[in-house]
């Protein structure tokens, strides 16, 4: 929820199918990969049969590193992270995501020193929303549930993080720092200044 892909998701789909087929191969390819992200299943055969179904000639790990490996964390997400923890807060990354993408954003975007605790949902062989996920991610933090605020884009995934009980609130980066911030302050998280 605080990184992007530039350009957006649909878009980067054009170059190899189309305008007219890009946002069907992406909602196919989002359900298609939901066994991938649980660490089930590669990651570049679901894409390749695909791929294939749209006509696409381009090899799956060329699109996958073109879409899926085209992310950043922009500036203020940096800055959000580093005045959590001058605040003394655990930053914990909770992401479901392939066993690809999750290396890719340990070692090329490092997110391995920006964050305490990773838990990336292919490593941990469940995926949000399920409950063992918000289990699982808690006993590896350390704490109980009510004291691990979770923040997601996704509201299923925040109502089921509630009811395992943590506390969650729905963001999306759409509505900027600024809403996150209030919504941080409505739950007593106060952060050193900038």
């Amino acid at each position: 929820m605080l990184q992007r892909r530039p350009g957006g998701w649909e878009d980067a789909f054009v170059g190899f199918v189309g305008s007219a087929h890009a946002t069907a191969l992406l909602t196919e390819m989002f359900e298609a990969e939901k066994p991938a992200v649980r660490g089930d299943a590669d990651i570049l055969e679901i894409l390749a049969t695909i791929l294939a179904r749209y006509g696409a000639a381009t090899d799956a790990e060329i699109v996958f590193d073109t879409v899926w490996q085209r992310i950043e964390l922009p500036e203020p997400s940096h800055e959000l992270l580093r005045r959590l923890r001058a605040s003394g807060l655990g930053v914990h990354l909770g992401t479901n995501q392939t066993l690809r993408r999750a290396a890719y954003m340990r070692a090329e975007l490092g997110y391995d020193d920006l964050f305490d605790v990773s838990c990336y949902s292919a490593e941990m062989g469940v995926s949000k929303p399920e409950a063992a996920y918000f289990q699982i991610a808690v006993d590896r933090i350390g704490a109980s549930p009510g004291e691990v605020l979770f923040v997601d884009d996704t509201l299923p995934n925040v109502e089921a993080a509630r009811q395992v009980g943590l506390v969650a609130v729905h963001w999306h980066m759409r509505e900027g720092l600024a809403a996150l911030l209030e919504r941080f302050a409505e739950h007593d998280v106060v952060l050193a200044t900038a």
